[in-house]
């Protein structure tokens, strides 16, 4: 088996819970009730999204992205 590392980006909804997702794999979105939800879920759905990808002979992604702050002034 191989390790892979992949960032996810975990934001608050409204009405309570998590929105979970993977920047680089594209439509790789969760949701849970609580962050601890949201983790094991997104967990599934990037070994679920990587699994179709090897199904398919395609390659797997290699993240290259860079989060940075910006400020903003108005």
């Amino acid at each position: 088996m191989e390790k892979h590392h992949y960032t996810v980006i975990l934001e608050r909804e409204d009405d309570g819970g998590y929105h979970a997702f993977c920047p680089s794999l594209k439509g790789c979105h969760t949701q849970g009730d609580t962050l601890e939800e949201a983790l094991t879920n997104i967990h599934e759905a990037i070994e679920s999204y990587l699994e179709s990808l090897r199904k398919h002979g395609e390659p797997l992604p290699i993240e290259d992205i860079l989060i940075r702050p910006v400020e903003v002034t108005i």
